[in-house]
């Protein structure tokens, strides 16, 4: 049976009972709660959107005509009118009810009261009204000053009050008295590209607004807008019959109208208040009542997304080609200045335009070579929009048989091949579809996205972002961004089986199993398809499948280890594979969030960088002669402490007492460093410097040793919100712990200034001074980490030497490290190093453990009884706001 108004809305019922004048209040708000339950109830699917956003308006109007008919007289010079979103008849369910009260003239104490009353009983029977109360003069004053005040009288509706004094506010505002067409147009254009910047053009923002976002609602509302002032339409359908349409776009621009509306919809049912954000909280139920589900490869809320973001791209090329058209109507009017380019293409007022419109019928490949001519003419301003059409309609020739042919894999090369141009025409060709066709393991990723804090991006998108930045580092303009990749990207040879290789990267990323090993057959294909040589079909695969080697040695290896130098020496195999992979390396990881890269991590890469070049000089089967590098090192720090003898006095005391793993972890300027400070100080010395060339602040603490100093420690940093990103445990066997630490603040940024610094110092040694460590008043996860459970995982391997390494994974929080720290103290484990590193809502810290007061390898039943302990504390510490004890 088919849903009614009457079903929400029973009009002659609620007039009987409107009668008993004694309970206006509750009888509006009763109607108002069961309408929208059974508005909720109908928002069953997405081809019901529509309704439910006209039926709320034609709610509306029934209840606001009956309460204007309560508190004013048919007689009075006055007006209600519905403006902006509900002037057009739409409304979602939480929406803000914009109404303009017009008074023919300054309203008497009568009509003040009358209108206080009116307002004030929308506001108790809970509506979020938004009113202004102007005469016609008012209005002409406001919208002369304020773009939008005319665009919300622009798509106004009568509900009640005088006929003729709104048809002389609607004449006195029209486009023949106020913001003629194209100063109206220039006016919009300006406003969309102000409100994208506001909102970062974060079109694939992990939590998009649906309403303001690139490709969201507003965009829709900006062209019907600037075409209703053109037009003088009221509808999108009426520009098809303008020719301005075309059928085919009119239905998607109302599929994705429908899609959009359904998901605001629902963020108003859910949150029961006006929300415009996909935020966390609101995906996973929306992608419930969508019908989708997990599944072997993906999330059910990564299918909906990907849904939403395919749907914005589809809104946001939309907009592009109408304001586009927009622009050569109102803004260049006239026959376009025509210059050739070639045989089929031409240029348009600047843009690419085809010569005639079966130019990719005739020649299919030309779909790909107009994206070569915009690279090699950087002067054109982009592709007109009827060509931008033509090629959408002729996406289905970008099919196998035709990129089987060599003119398309060679005019693709060529793309790849360019010295400008290349970041702008791919992601032109994926805004296109024309990228996604060409290569369909690329269009199995375009609004793909992964349901963590780490990646902040749709794969499509960081894939494209990720050859942006190889770009970049091209660019001498950029070149102080990344001085060291700056200059080893000018060395690259073949430059492009780099770029080939950022593009498959993470091609198989959703689609289950080793994203790298799969991604890696792809790109043979692709390279074989593409007449590449065999050498460089196996380098640029080899570097997808190891794009993330390079980042989990620096991360989460101890890099000072000869051992582990040599083990990824050997892994790479040659210096040319190490220059390629650390710029893909760099790009990926800077590619990846904006809040994952740091200068800390860019000097790691670069450090290992070194040291491996360094392996590769002296030769991979060259014998490592760990005591001929701890002689050189100490000879090289005695140089150059050769005017001190105090120093020198002490190196020949202290380091008798350290154990060779101390020696591999510093260089000679370090050790200078350490003897230094301890020799300036009595018993406890503590040292705090800010190093460029390391990117983090470094902390030296050398006191007499205790079991929880690494606790005490970790506990005092977590309280000044600094994090450790490195620590580096020593002993010596005079009892003195010798411990350094890499912090950064908790924006991932080394304390530099000399007055942080200093007090950094100076709590250091005040704090240390407590027999025990105070307790740090850990604030609750943020919002979004919820919507992320990590399950704790404590896991151990054999390290490269002695000792065992330990794996915790847990769910990033305030004071994880602390609760590790003390469970490793109560275990009587010793930790020799650590390292820490955060991917998103996810730590994965590495801990170089081993016995305590014995050499003897660590036990099974130890290790036990140590991720127990793990485990344990960090379940308290979700469930307390303290550390546990």
């Amino acid at each position: 049976m088919p849903v009614r108004k009457k079903d929400i809305f029973d009009a002659r019922s609620f007039d009987l009972a409107l009668q008993d004048k004694q309970n206006y209040i509750n009888l509006f708000r009763e109607q108002i709660k069961q309408s929208r339950h059974k508005l909720e109830k109908l928002h069953d699917r997405v081809s019901r959107a529509a309704l439910i956003v006209d039926w709320y308006a034609w709610l509306m109007d029934q209840l606001l005509d009956r309460a204007w008919k309560i508190y004013m007289s048919e007689d009075n010079p006055i007006a209600l009118i519905a403006v902006g979103g509900y002037g057009r008849h739409e409304l979602h369910p939480a929406s803000d009810i914009d109404l303009l009260i017009l008074c023919k003239k300054i309203p008497s104490d009568k009509i003040k009261s009358g209108t206080e009353s009116f307002l004030n009983f929308l506001w108790d029977i809970g509506l979020d009204i938004g009113h202004s109360v102007r005469t016609v003069k008012d209005c002409v004053q406001q919208s002369k000053r304020d773009i939008t005040v005319v665009t919300n009288l622009m798509e106004s509706r009568l509900l009640a009050g005088d006929v003729t004094l709104y048809q002389k506010m609607c004449a006195a505002t029209s486009e023949k008295k106020l913001w003629p067409i194209k100063k109206f147009f220039i006016a919009k254009r300006d406003e969309q590209l102000s409100r994208h910047q506001k909102f970062d053009d974060a079109t694939y923002n992990l939590e998009p607004n649906v309403k303001e976002g690139s490709g969201g609602l507003r965009d829709l509302q900006t062209i019907a807008w600037t075409t209703q002032r053109h037009f003088h339409t009221r509808s999108l359908k009426e520009l098809v019959d303008h020719g301005f349409l075309r059928t085919d776009e009119y239905i998607t621009l109302i599929r994705c109208r429908n899609f959009l509306w359904y998901v605001r919809n629902q963020l108003h049912f859910i949150s029961n208040r006006r929300e415009d954000r996909l935020l966390f909280d609101y995906q996973s139920p929306i992608a419930k009542t969508l019908g989708y589900k997990d599944n072997d490869t993906s999330l059910a809320i990564e299918q909906f997304m990907k849904r939403y973001f395919r749907t914005i791209k589809e809104l946001s090329l939309l907009n592009e080609i109408l304001l586009q058209s927009l622009d050569e109507e109102i803004l260049a009017k006239g026959k376009p200045r025509i210059i050739k380019i070639n045989r089929r293409f031409n240029s348009a007022n600047g843009f690419i335009d085809v010569v005639n419109p079966h130019v990719f019928q005739r020649s299919p490949f030309a779909i790909l070579e107009l994206f070569l001519i915009l690279q090699q003419n950087p002067s054109l301003k982009g592709v007109r929009a009827n060509t931008i059409r033509l090629i959408r309609l002729n996406l289905n020739l970008v099919n196998k048989n035709a990129c089987d042919n060599s003119a398309w894999r060679s005019l693709f090369m060529e793309i790849m091949r360019q010295p400008t141009g290349i970041t702008h025409e791919l992601r032109r060709m994926n805004k296109y579809g024309v990228l996604g066709a060409y290569l369909p393991v690329f269009g199995r990723i375009v609004g793909q996205m992964q349901h963590d804090l780490f990646h902040v991006l749709t794969v499509d998108e960081h894939t494209l972002f990720v050859v942006r930045n190889i770009r970049r580092f091209t660019v001498p303009e950029f070149q102080n961004e990344f001085p060291f990749a700056s200059k080893l990207i000018k060395h690259i040879f073949k430059p492009e089986r780099l770029y080939i290789a950022a593009l498959f990267h993470d091609i198989a990323k959703g689609r289950g199993g080793n994203h790298a090993e799969l991604g890696a057959k792809e790109v043979q294909k692709f390279c074989a398809d593409h007449s590449l040589s065999e050498y460089d079909t196996r380098f640029i695969a080899w570097l997808v499948q190891e794009h993330l080697v390079m980042s989990w040695t620096a991360q989460r290896q101890d890099i000072h280890d000869p051992v582990v130098i040599r083990e990824f020496a050997q892994k790479v195999g040659n210096q040319e594979r190490l220059d390629n992979l650390y710029l893909l390396t760099v790009a990926d990881m800077r590619g990846t969030s904006p809040k994952v890269w740091n200068v800390w991590k860019d000097r790691l890469l670069i450090q290992l960088y070194t040291l491996t070049t360094q392996m590769f000089d002296r030769g991979l089967d060259a014998k490592l002669d760990l005591q001929e590098q701890i002689n050189g090192l100490k000879d090289g720090a005695r140089e150059l402490l050769q005017q001190d003898r105090k120093c020198l006095q002490l190196a020949d005391n202290l380091w008798p007492l350290l154990d060779d793993n101390y020696f591999q972890r510093y260089n000679a300027e370090n050790l200078c460093w350490h003897l230094q400070t301890i020799a300036n100080s009595e018993n406890t010395a503590i040292a705090v410097r800010y190093l460029e060339e390391i990117g983090g602040t470094e902390l030296l603490i050398y006191t007499q040793d205790r079991s929880d100093l690494f606790a005490h420690i970790t506990g005092i940093l977590g309280a000044m919100s600094l994090n450790i990103v490195d620590a580096r445990i020593n002993t010596a066997r005079s009892g003195h712990a010798l411990n350094t630490f890499i912090v950064l603040d908790h924006n991932d940024k080394p304390v530099t200034s000399k007055k942080e610094l200093k007090t950094l110092q100076e709590t250091l040694v005040n704090r240390l001074q407590d027999d025990q460590p105070k307790k740090t008043n850990m604030r609750t996860p943020i919002r979004r980490l919820k919507h992320f459970p990590i399950k704790t995982v404590v896991k151990f391997s054999d390290g490269k030497n002695r000792g065992k390494v330990m794996t915790v994974v847990a769910q990033d929080r305030p004071g994880l490290l602390y609760q590790i720290a003390l469970a490793l103290n109560s275990c009587m484990i010793n930790l020799s190093a650590a390292k820490i590193s955060t991917y998103g809502e996810r730590v994965e810290d590495i801990f170089f453990i081993d016995n305590t007061n014995s050499k003897n390898e660590l036990s099974p039943e130890q290790l036990e009884s140590l991720s127990q302990d793990i485990l344990q504390r960090l379940k308290m510490d979700t469930q307390t706001k303290t550390p546990v004890k």
